[in-house]
């Protein structure tokens, strides 16, 4: 669990690096980065499963509100053809992945938690 950790932590910190060119930095910044910063805690075995919880719920909340803009309306293909940005609804289908790698990855930490919190 602590290598996949540091994976993911690894590709939060980029996901807030490429986010300098983005057109609404700041918000994709705190988010990956705080993601970042659950997996750096996850991997001392410090902090609890809330931090973890909170931002994953954010995370699957605020992709909530971009799923009628991307469900049935961008092709899985489209995301992968160009890095740049292709168009305003691949952009949108990107950062919906995006929050959900985030949500899920923090559900794992969120259960890791609280296994070794009952294991200890």
């Amino acid at each position: 669990m602590k290598i996949l950790n540091y994976v993911m932590a690894a590709a939060f910190l980029f996901s807030v690096i490429v986010q300098f060119n983005d057109p609404d930095p700041l918000l994709w910044m705190l988010i990956y980065g705080l993601a970042g910063a659950a997996c750096v805690l996850a991997i001392g075995n410090r902090g609890s499963w809330i931090f973890p919880a909170a931002i994953g719920l954010v995370a699957l909340v605020w992709a909530l509100t971009l799923a009628s803009n991307v469900i049935g309306k961008v092709a899985f293909g489209d995301l992968f053809e160009a890095f740049e940005m292709k168009d305003e609804r691949v952009e949108v289908a990107r950062e919906f992945g995006g929050l959900l790698i985030i949500a899920f990855w923090m559900a794992v930490l969120v259960f890791d938690a609280r296994r070794r919190k009952k294991a200890g």
